[in-house]
């Protein structure tokens, strides 16, 4: 009885009112629809909030580059180039980022956000081995929210010390660390391996209309006052961390659901069971350690494979817009709106790329093989959207679609399916309290590389942006070669089962004759 009520307890308060009232229970598939649309939209809402840095980075830093003019007729995006020059505070800028160092002091922010993030990342996953992820993850979300609101606020308050949005950006960079962990941690305890890579690759969708949704919402309300920018994203953050709170179930124990050698038992009338985690056995222990979870098979290669390839992905989120706002595109220089705007073609490529990964690695059963294969492919697509996509907005956007694509699918399917895979090794003997651990290694680690990417973009593309360019490429050749010794036991393994099927088909045959 102490159990249940214990259980029961635990289980989230729009549910217990809802099951007060009707008196009925949901299914197990319903539980797991639920479970992914909430951590979809809660890490959506995390990422839209980041997002918005980006895009008010050049109206806090106004573009200093001459506009040219060109014979040739301008589509709509060209023709809003002007819309934005008219804007009050958009040519001034935004003390002190209005300054020579702007734009490092911008690189700064950037940098403490992510370097807070990233270590936060570590103590988050620690944390969510041991509390409600439920409690966890709305208390980080309800954090976020409020501090990106103050940094918006600064616009009506009118301040313009540094040191004031360079605080409020660490600890919203604190509370953001509570995310990638917990909804990881949530739907692995949801899902089993079959087919994870697909499901999560659709899943991990949120992050790409996080940015999108981010983008658009900043543009849009860049005319009414960048601090608007800021204050929409936080509140919107608030009113999904309170439905997450309200109605999001961690676990099937939390919601009267046992797990019995892979089935789970609903307490349903109906007595219906369904599979859950796959052959997986249900072993409660201690929480695994930091160490202990670093010498996981695996988890050390891949967390470093993510540190440059977050270093890639998160310098285009910081920076893409900036860039597109200061590099001519046939011809002409878009607006700061616009090229928020237009640089959502990054991330559209980014959910496609994310659900290629997952169902190109489920079908090949073979992760490293494919994170590898995409990092490789993503160096000619950065030379060339580097070289081409000034030529016209069609190159621009194809060439940013493609970059999107290869740059976001290893990135997409390391942080997810992968993580998940390790969460869960056979190693760990049936241990399921590691999962938010090895999350939070793979992608704090990951973040370091998201912090230096943007911080060094800050310098060098003071002096060149073909140097930034060079700088991501290098970064997505080390990605793919640290998992050189992974890709070679995964071939390895390959080669042997298809040796193994052929010694069988060659003894069949001789049965038979």
């Amino acid at each position: 009885m102490a159990l249940l009520g214990e259980l029961e307890s635990r289980k989230p308060l729009g549910f217990r009112f809802l099951e007060s009232i009707t008196n009925t229970r949901l299914t197990v598939r319903a539980y797991q629809n639920i479970v992914l649309i909430l951590t979809f939209f809660a890490y959506a809402s995390y990422h839209a909030t980041r997002k918005t840095t980006s895009v008010v980075k050049s109206v806090l830093d106004p573009q200093t580059s001459t506009l040219g003019f060109s014979p040739w007729p301008r589509s709509y995006f060209l023709n809003t180039m002007n819309d934005g020059l008219h804007k009050p505070g958009l040519g001034s800028g935004w003390a002190p980022f209005n300054s020579s160092d702007g734009t490092a002091l911008l690189g700064i922010i950037d940098v403490a956000f992510l370097s807070v993030y990233s270590f936060g990342m570590y103590f988050a996953g620690h944390l969510g081995d041991r509390f409600d992820l439920r409690i966890l993850l709305t208390v980080g979300m309800m954090g976020a929210a409020m501090f990106t609101s103050l940094f918006g606020l600064g616009y009506w308050l009118n301040i313009h010390s540094f040191y004031y949005y360079l605080l409020v950006q660490m600890l919203a960079g604190m509370f953001q660390s509570t995310g990638w962990p917990s909804v990881v941690a949530v739907v692995g305890n949801w899902f089993g391996k079959r087919k994870r890579g697909l499901i999560m690759g659709i899943w991990n969708a949120h992050t790409s209309v996080g940015n999108i949704s981010g983008s658009l919402i900043a543009s849009i309300l860049l005319k009414y006052g960048w601090g608007w920018s800021f204050v929409v994203p936080g509140l919107l953050m608030s009113v999904v961390g309170l439905v997450v709170f309200l109605f999001l179930p961690v676990c099937p124990e939390t919601m009267g659901i046992e797990k019995d050698d892979g089935l789970s038992k609903s307490r349903d009338k109906d007595g219906m069971q369904e599979p859950l985690l796959g052959s997986e056995k249900e072993v409660r222990e201690k929480a695994v350690g930091f160490l202990e979870a670093w010498r996981i098979p695996g988890v050390a290669p891949f967390a470093l494979c993510l540190f440059f390839s977050k270093l890639v992905a998160y310098t285009f989120l910081y920076w893409l817009p900036f860039y597109i706002s200061h590099t001519p595109i046939g011809g002409q220089y878009l607006s700061d709106s616009t090229a928020g705007t237009l640089s959502t073609f990054f991330d559209v490529g980014g959910v496609l790329g994310g659900i290629l990964a997952g169902h190109i690695s489920d079908h090949l059963d073979a992760r490293a093989v494919t994170a590898a294969s995409f990092m490789y492919c993503a160096i000619p697509a950065l030379f060339l959207y580097r070289i081409y996509g000034s030529i016209s907005l069609i190159w621009n956007i194809s060439l940013m679609f493609i970059t999107g694509m290869f740059v976001n699918g290893p990135y997409a399917l390391i942080t997810t399916a992968v993580s998940a895979d390790l969460g869960t090794h056979s190693s760990l003997n049936g241990n399921s309290r590691a999962l938010a651990t090895v999350t939070a290694i793979i992608d704090g680690t990951g973040s370091v590389g998201a912090a230096i990417g943007p911080l060094l973009t800050g310098y060098i593309s003071a002096k060149s942006w073909s140097g930034v360019f060079t700088m991501l490429m290098a970064a997505a050749l080390m990605a793919g070669l640290l998992l050189t010794k992974l890709v070679v036991a995964e071939m390895k393994i390959k080669m042997s089962s298809m040796e193994s099927q052929v010694v069988n088909g060659d003894t069949r045959t001789v049965q038979e004759i």
